[in-house]
C-alpha cells in the first residue's frame, strides 16, 4: 500500500484566493492567488514528487491572473470612455461649466 503524499498548503491557499478573487475579495483574493500559486508550484517542484497540489496551484494562478486582467481592462475601458466623452464635449463646444 502506497502512503499518500501531503498536499501543499500554499496550493490550497492559491485556489481559495482565486475563488475569493471572483466572489468576495476581487483585488486581494486575486493577488493572494497569484503570489501563493507561484510559491506553491516552486515548493512542489523542490519536493521532487513528494508533495501534491500542482493542479490546485495552477487553477489558483489562472483564476487570479484572469481576474487581474479583467480588472485592468475594466479600468482602461472606464478611462477611455470618460476620456472620449471629454473629447466629444470639447468638440461640441461644451466648456464643462454649469
Amino acid at each position: 500500500m502506497q502512503a499518500s503524499r501531503p498536499t501543499s498548503g500554499l496550493a490550497v491557499a492559491s485556489l481559495v484566493g482565486g475563488i475569493l478573487g471572483w466572489t468576495l475579495l476581487p483585488l486581494l483574493g486575486s493577488l493572494v492567488a497569484v503570489i501563493t500559486g507561484h510559491m506553491a508550484r516552486a515548493e512542489i517542484r523542490r519536493a521532487q514528487g513528494q508533495m501534491e497540489g500542482d493542479g490546485m496551484a495552477l487553477a489558483g494562478l489562472i483564476l487570479g491572473w484572469i481576474a487581474i486582467g479583467l480588472m485592468v481592462l475594466s479600468v482602461l475601458a472606464v478611462i477611455l470612455f470618460f476620456g472620449g466623452l471629454a473629447v466629444l464635449m470639447g468638440l461640441a463646444g461644451a466648456s464643462g461649466q454649469l
